[in-house]
């Protein structure tokens, strides 16, 4: 039993580190209608921005500081030079221009700061709660990790349902032409959209810097984990995401206790194929029918 316990307590912890990459997966696409392949580089950057602060004696909180800020501009950056030129091309350009634009993140990191993973303080201490002698899969940095995507998760959640912004983002990325014709800056909107993704996408960075390192490739497989938390979820939806990165990370906590570490990935893949059978769109997906 408390075998079991643990390995839930890991799974949610690490589930919400997932969650968190989604959200910014989620937020670009309900923003423009991109998925942004290209978001674990980003965040990748940014996190080497913020381990750059701390190892010249800064704190974790002027670091995040830095990477939350330097995410605002590469975001806005990245929309206006890379994908402007293809937002209104097909789709499959976007996403070749986003996978290009990882590689060469990547290999700018690597020229700048080097290949070797560079190790990454947690803000608060990594030691597990105890219950009575039990040692329990918890910390105070874990329970910091699940409180910080709650609260993204509630701030999307009332961007897009409650605010005049949020009305303005969907309304740019669902129907541009129509948006226009009411006087909504588009152009701004989508800037904006990929500026507060890499906003939640360098926090996640920094939320999962102290388990993988911090390095140029350092943050693939999390990205991958995070997509396929997204798609469970759907891709539209901010609660989905959290649900979503739950789900995963509870299986694949399961399969490494249970069964064996070796094979996580064929579990990421076993929970999506699941989840799709039953949830064709994910588990949150809203109809067809949309209204902007």
């Amino acid at each position: 039993m408390v075998e079991f316990v643990n390995l839930t307590l890991s799974g949610i912890t690490s589930g919400m580190v997932y969650a968190a990459v989604a959200l910014a997966l989620v937020l670009i696409w309900r923003a423009t209608r991109i998925v942004n392949f290209a978001q674990g580089g980003m965040l990748m950057l940014t996190t080497f921005l913020a381990w750059s602060v701390i190892d010249r004696g800064g704190s974790y909180w002027v670091a995040l500081a830095v990477a939350l800020i330097a995410g605002l501009a590469l975001g806005a950056i990245v929309e206006r030079i890379v994908i402007r030129p293809v937002e209104n091309k097909p789709p499959l350009n976007a996403v070749i221009v986003t996978l290009g634009l990882l590689v060469v993140l990547q290999a700018v990191a690597g020229m700048i700061w080097g290949g070797q993973p560079r190790s990454y303080p947690p803000a608060f201490t990594i030691q597990g709660f105890k219950l009575g002698e039990t040692g329990l899969l918890l910390s105070p940095f874990d329970l910091f990790v699940i409180g910080a995507v709650a609260v993204v998760m509630v701030a999307l959640i009332l961007l897009f349902r409650r605010t005049d912004l949020g009305l303005k983002l969907r309304a740019s990325a669902f129907a541009p032409e129509v948006a226009r014709l009411l006087g909504v800056r588009v152009g701004r909107m989508l800037t904006l959209g990929w500026a507060l993704a890499a906003v939640v996408g360098s926090l996640a960075g920094v939320l999962i810097a102290p388990s993988v390192f911090v390095g140029p490739n350092q943050f693939d497989a999390v990205l991958v984990f995070g997509f396929t938390a997204a798609v469970i979820g759907g891709l539209d939806s901010p609660v989905g995401a959290v649900v979503g990165g739950l789900v995963l990370g509870c299986a694949l906590s399961y399969v490494t206790g249970y069964i064996s570490s070796d094979i996580v990935t064929l579990g990421a893949l076993a929970a999506l194929i699941t989840v799709l059978m039953v949830r064709p769109n994910g588990l949150f997906a809203t109809s067809a029918g949309r209204r902007v």
